[in-house]
C-alpha cells in the first residue's frame, strides 16, 4: 500500500507541474491574441483603399495585365500556404492543410499545375514528409509577422505572376490561411489573390453601389497597375499572416485551456485514489494492530495457566 500511495504523490506533483506550465501558456497566448487583433486592425484600412485604387484603375481602363486580365486557358496557379511554426495549437495547422490540400485538387482537377509555397515549419514538415515538391518556403515568424516578413514572401510570388508560364511563370495566386473571426472561431479560408475579380474588389473596398470617378493615368494606366501590383499582393500577404497568426493564438490558448481542465481533472481523480489507499494503508495498520493485541493476549492467558 505504501509503495502505491508513493506512486500516485508522485503522478500528482508531475501533473500539477504540467497544469502550471499549460495555465502560462494560456494566459500568453491570450496576451498576444490582443497585439494581434490590433494589428489586423490596424492593417484593414490600407488594404481597403488599396484595393479601391486598384478597382478604379481597372474599371477606368481597358488595359490588360495580370492584376485585373484573366487568362485564355490558365494552365499553372500558385498556391500559398500559412501554417505555424509551433504545436501545441490543436487542429490549427492541420486544418489549414486539408483546406489547401482540396483547393490543390480543385485546380489540378481543371487541368492546372501547382506549385507550393509554404509558411510555417508544420505546412514543410508536412509536404516533407511526403515528398512534395514545395517551390519555395518560409519559417521563423509566424507568431510575430511583419511587412518585412509579408514583402519577402510576395517577392518570389510576385516574380511569378509576372512571367511568362513557358518560363516557370503562373496564371493564378491563390492563398490558403485561417481567418480569425473570434476568440472561439478561426475558420481556413481560400483566396485567390491574382486575377483580381472585380466584382469583389468592389465588394471589399466598400465602393459597392458608388459611381467611381474618371481618372487620366501618367504616365499610363498600365505603369500604375504595376507599381499597385506588388503592394496589392504584399498588403493581402500581410493582412493574412496577421490573420493567421491572431487565429493560431486563439487555438493554442484554446488547446492549453483544455490541457489545464484536463490537468484539473486528473489532479482531482489522482487525489482520491490517493486517499483511499492511504485510508486502506491506515485500515490495514490498525488490522495488524489489532490482531497482533489479540494473539499477545492469548499468548498471555496460555502462560497463566
Amino acid at each position: 500500500m505504501g509503495a502505491q500511495l508513493r506512486v500516485y504523490k508522485r503522478r500528482i506533483k508531475s501533473v500539477t507541474a504540467t497544469k502550471k506550465i499549460t495555465k502560462a501558456m494560456e494566459m500568453i497566448a491570450a496576451s498576444r491574441i490582443v497585439k494581434a487583433q490590433r494589428q489586423v486592425t490596424a492593417s484593414t484600412p490600407y488594404a481597403t483603399e488599396l484595393t479601391r485604387a486598384v478597382t478604379a484603375v481597372a474599371t477606368g481602363s481597358n488595359t490588360k495585365h495580370p492584376l485585373t486580365t484573366e487568362a485564355e486557358n490558365p494552365v499553372r496557379a500558385a498556391v500559398l500556404l500559412i501554417t505555424s511554426d509551433r504545436g501545441l495549437a490543436g487542429g490549427y495547422s492541420a486544418n489549414a492543410i486539408k483546406a489547401a490540400e482540396q483547393l490543390t485538387a480543385r485546380l489540378r482537377s481543371e487541368g492546372k499545375e501547382v506549385d507550393s509555397y509554404i509558411v510555417g515549419r508544420k505546412g514543410v514538415s508536412y509536404y516533407g514528409f511526403r515528398e512534395r515538391k514545395v517551390t519555395e518556403s518560409w519559417t521563423g515568424f509566424t507568431d510575430n509577422p511583419t511587412y518585412a516578413d509579408a514583402k519577402k514572401v510576395a517577392g518570389p510570388l510576385i516574380a511569378a505572376v509576372q512571367k511568362d508560364t513557358a518560363d516557370g511563370g503562373v496564371d493564378e495566386l491563390h492563398i490558403v490561411f485561417t481567418e480569425f473571426i473570434s476568440m472561439l472561431t478561426q475558420t481556413p479560408v481560400q483566396n485567390r489573390l491574382l486575377p483580381l475579380s472585380l466584382e469583389k474588389a468592389v465588394e471589399e473596398s466598400g465602393t459597392k453601389g458608388e459611381i467611381l470617378p474618371l481618372f487620366d493615368f501618367e504616365p499610363s494606366a498600365e505603369d500604375v497597375l504595376d507599381a499597385l501590383l506588388p503592394r496589392y499582393v504584399e498588403s493581402r500577404i500581410f493582412n493574412a499572416l496577421l490573420q493567421a497568426a491572431a487565429s493560431k493564438h486563439a487555438a493554442t490558448r484554446r488547446a492549453m485551456k483544455s490541457a489545464t481542465d484536463n490537468a484539473g481533472e486528473l489532479i482531482k481523480s489522482l487525489s482520491r485514489l490517493a486517499n483511499a489507499a492511504r485510508q486502506a494503508e491506515i485500515t490495514q495498520e490498525i488490522s495488524e494492530i489489532v490482531g497482533g493485541a489479540s494473539a499477545l493476549a492469548d499468548a498471555t492467558a496460555g502462560s497463566d495457566k
